[in-house]
């Protein structure tokens, strides 16, 4: 079959592919650009799959990045439903799962990550659901209106919020994860133990420091069998243990990767005509000084328009900074820099468990700030981070006010 010449050729439809389509045509407006996408949907937001929707504040229908009309107005060809097989970088080609191949001038992998999955017996049965996709809240919303009980693995993000969601919702949940407190990577222990408290006030069953040691079925339900000897019985069993960079495309075409497709600056991989885009992207955190994989979604807004700059020629570093956030019931909260609990944290708390700020430092430096029911104060949190001062702890009551 006779290969089809793109200018650009974007593998992944997510925030980071749609992005970067437009950061190309920031640069460049006639070039052709193929965006190649798995799913049978038009791209969309990910982020209210496990917020807005469940509390009414968006339809399905607002979460959806571009009607049609805006990818054919910007010559931008959207190939949907489509899975990409192989990369060949000495002929500057790709070949998806049909037989059908296109060859490229710049490349963008924006192919994001999957599901990690639950490593244990039955952790491949039908009816867990892995939930990332537009697909996964269809499921999840009819289950909910069926009023059983839901069992949710996994206590970081996505746990945390669904529970929330499901729980806002009528349904009864238990959540099962291995830590003490639930976020444990993100929140100090004062913070995680009083969200945990939170929960259980709110009706969620916690079994903390246990995981599913097997899966299987009775009837048309899950039954889990936890480490501790408890068993649960559910319907509705959903796994939010993380996920994992997918990689697969470039390591197979002897791309440099590590945890991601590694790239620089610039956002070029180890081949200066490819380069990666969002989640599954290692890149360079310049203020910070180390590489690091983000997987949120302002990361994939501003490193995705970057990409599609650079691969029209713009040659502009990436240096910003991307923040996060997330909605637990009346409880958010948005963060920035190295927000690892492992860190040195200090609370500058006006309110028990409520409001206030938490910084994470190392070496006496701020590296990361999460602001609890604090809002608008991201910039002020970045310079605090940019500044890389030296500080006692104390010394930063008040810094974000």
């Amino acid at each position: 079959m006779k290969e089809k010449e793109y200018s650009y050729v974007i593998v992944g439809a997510g925030l980071a592919g749609v992005s970067a389509a437009a950061g190309i045509r920031e640069v460049d407006k006639n070039g052709p650009i193929l965006l190649i996408g798995g799913e049978k949907h038009l791209p969309y937001d990910r982020p209210p799959l496990s917020k807005q929707l469940w509390f009414g504040k968006k339809r399905v229908a607002d979460i959806f990045l571009h009607d049609r009309s805006f990818y054919d107005q910007n010559g931008i060809e959207l190939s949907l439903e489509t899975r990409v097989s192989s990369l060949d970088l000495r002929q500057k080609s790709i070949t998806d799962k049909r037989g059908r191949n296109c060859q490229f001038g710049k490349l963008l992998l924006s192919t994001g990550g999957v599901p990690r999955p639950l490593p244990v017996p039955g952790g491949d049965l039908e009816g867990i659901c892995y939930y990332r996709y537009l697909d996964d809240y269809l499921r999840m919303r009819d289950e909910a209106r069926t009023g059983g009980p839901a069992v949710i693995v996994g206590g970081g993000f996505i746990g945390s919020e669904m529970a929330a969601a499901l729980t806002s919702n009528g349904v009864r949940v238990t959540m099962v994860f291995p830590e003490s407190y639930l976020c444990s990577r993100v929140f100090p222990d004062f913070l995680g133990r009083a969200m945990q408290k939170h929960y259980q006030e709110r009706g969620v069953k916690i079994l903390a420091e246990d995981r599913p040691a097997s899966f299987s079925k009775r009837g048309d339900a899950l039954v889990i069998r936890t480490e501790k000897g408890m068993e649960l019985e559910s319907r509705t069993v959903i796994a939010g243990i993380g996920i994992m960079p997918e990689i697969k495309l470039a390591a197979e075409a002897s791309l440099k990767t590590a945890n991601g497709v590694v790239v620089n600056e610039y956002l070029q991989t180890s081949h200066p005509d490819v380069y990666a885009a969002g989640d599954n992207a290692f890149f360079p955190y310049q203020v910070l000084g180390q590489p690091m994989r983000i997987e949120h979604w302002d990361n994939a807004l501003n490193q995705g328009k970057a990409a599609g700059r650079n691969m029209a020629g713009a040659q502009e570093p990436f240096t910003y900074m991307p923040y996060f956030f997330s909605d637990l019931f009346e409880f958010g909260y948005e963060a920035v820099g190295e927000v690892d609990a492992q860190l040195e944290t200090f609370a500058d708390w006006r309110k028990e468990n409520e409001t206030g700020v938490v910084y994470y430092l190392r070496g006496g430096k701020v590296r990361g700030a999460m602001m609890c029911n604090v809002w608008d104060k991201v910039e002020a949190a970045r310079e605090l981070i940019r500044k890389g001062e030296g500080i006692e702890p104390e010394g930063l009551r008040g810094a974000i006010a």
